[in-house]
């Protein structure tokens, strides 16, 4: 029997709505997300429970799509691995990562896989302060179809600089196991921080590089992205992307704030107009300012970051990390990457350059960085940990949106 006229016009009006409702989940704009309240009503009940933080619901919970137009998409073959005139920008995905993490290396890879770069088919770069096994090498490049290359890193730029003194550094990890800092006796968990703050970067292999995205081994990603990321950092001219912002312990960072202002004492003009010095300053967890005289140790969590390298190769930066190498602190405290780029990021760039990436969904245990969009899958929309409750304290995204702005 024919359906009516009628019904068909209703049942295609039906779908054209369902299509437009889908297509706002997936591409709404996230400049349209508003931040969640800083108190909540008497009488009213949050979605999620009281945030440490203040808030009434996690920004995460809200819908959100991709970042904003314009986006570089795959169009035919314009981003195949053999393509020599592919769409691809000067970028590559970096990992230092040792023989024994390759299983671990192996997962985050697949995911990044399976989630986004088997769309564009970005280089990786592995580093490694000994060579890479044979089994390394070939289970690595069998996970992608995009190439791969393997590096050792020279022994001038991974050994304990001559001008560290052994005895004070030997006592400084005493102390800093009484506070119980983390891998503060660790000598190469030391010399990985050190290397991640100034030193990656003169690496051969990255000497014409200009964007690269830190992947480390046993992290998690759980969304679709479409958009080539290389390729909008360029277009929007963002200098550093980050998903997770969080406090540090304020012991292994005690005198880098106090560094921090000699150096801009003597160089006052690095200190950018449009900064965001307020991130750093403002005083979250009672008692870190104190014991760091000054800093917040709000940080951006460097295990993902995506950056245009000539933020570490500018002037500024690179006298910044002499004055801080010389002074010692990445073996006399535990001075780590994620604080000293992020100090340098709220200090020598506009702020406008910063990006929040809400929309890759991300873990580093304990922490996830959680969207709600419809191509997300085995994240919880808005969970910032599956640990402890207090750990949800250490989120500092709530201090970055007051002084920058959620983009």
């Amino acid at each position: 029997m024919a359906i009516p006229k009628a019904m068909r016009l209703l049942g295609g009006a039906t779908f054209l709505v369902f299509l437009f409702v889908l297509v706002t989940l997936y591409r709404s704009e996230p400049t349209a997300i508003k931040l969640p309240t800083e108190g909540i009503k008497e009488g009213t009940k949050p979605k999620t429970g009281l945030r440490p933080q203040g808030w009434d619901h996690d920004p995460q919970l809200d819908p959100s799509g991709e970042a904003p137009e314009p986006l570089r998409r795959v169009n035919g073959k314009n981003y195949d691995p053999d393509n020599a005139n592919s769409d691809r920008i000067n970028a590559t995905l970096l990992s230092l990562v040792r023989n024994e993490e390759l299983n671990d290396m192996l997962q985050s890879m697949h995911d990044l896989e399976r989630t986004w770069n088997h769309k564009f088919n970005y280089p990786w770069t592995f580093f490694n302060d000994v060579p890479f096994t044979d089994d390394f090498k070939q289970k690595t490049s069998a996970a992608t179809k995009a190439k791969t290359s393997y590096h050792t890193i020279p022994k001038e730029h991974w050994e304990i600089p001559s001008w560290i003194n052994k005895d004070l550094y030997a006592a400084s990890k005493q102390r800093l196991k009484e506070k119980n800092v983390q891998y503060s006796e660790m000598d190469s968990y030391h010399q990985m921080c050190r290397w991640n703050s100034g030193v990656f970067y003169q690496h051969e292999a990255l000497k014409d590089v200009q964007y690269y995205w830190r992947v480390e081994p046993k992290v998690h990603f759980f969304c679709g992205v479409d958009y080539d990321v290389f390729g909008w950092m360029q277009d929007h001219n963002k200098t550093y992307g980050f998903t997770l912002t969080l406090l540090d312990s304020p012991d292994s960072v005690e005198t880098l704030w106090p560094e921090t202002l000699k150096f801009l004492a003597d160089h006052p003009e690095y200190e950018a107009k449009n900064n965001a010095k307020g991130f750093l300053t403002e005083e979250k967890e009672k008692g870190h300012n104190q014991i760091t005289k000054g800093y917040s140790t709000c940080h951006f969590w460097s295990n993902f970051e995506i950056a245009n390298l000539d933020l570490w190769r500018s002037k500024a930066y690179t006298q910044y990390f002499e004055h801080l190498d010389k002074a010692g602190g990445f073996f006399y405290e535990r001075w780590g990457d994620a604080p000293v780029h992020s100090v340098a990021v709220g200090l020598f760039e506009d702020k406008s350059k910063v990006h929040w990436f809400r929309d890759i969904g991300y873990q580093h245990i304990p922490f996830f960085n959680c969207p709600n969009n419809g191509k997300c899958s085995g994240c919880e929309a808005g969970r910032f940990t599956d640990g402890d409750d207090w750990l949800n304290s250490q989120d500092c995204r709530a201090v970055w949106f007051k002084y920058a702005g959620m983009d």
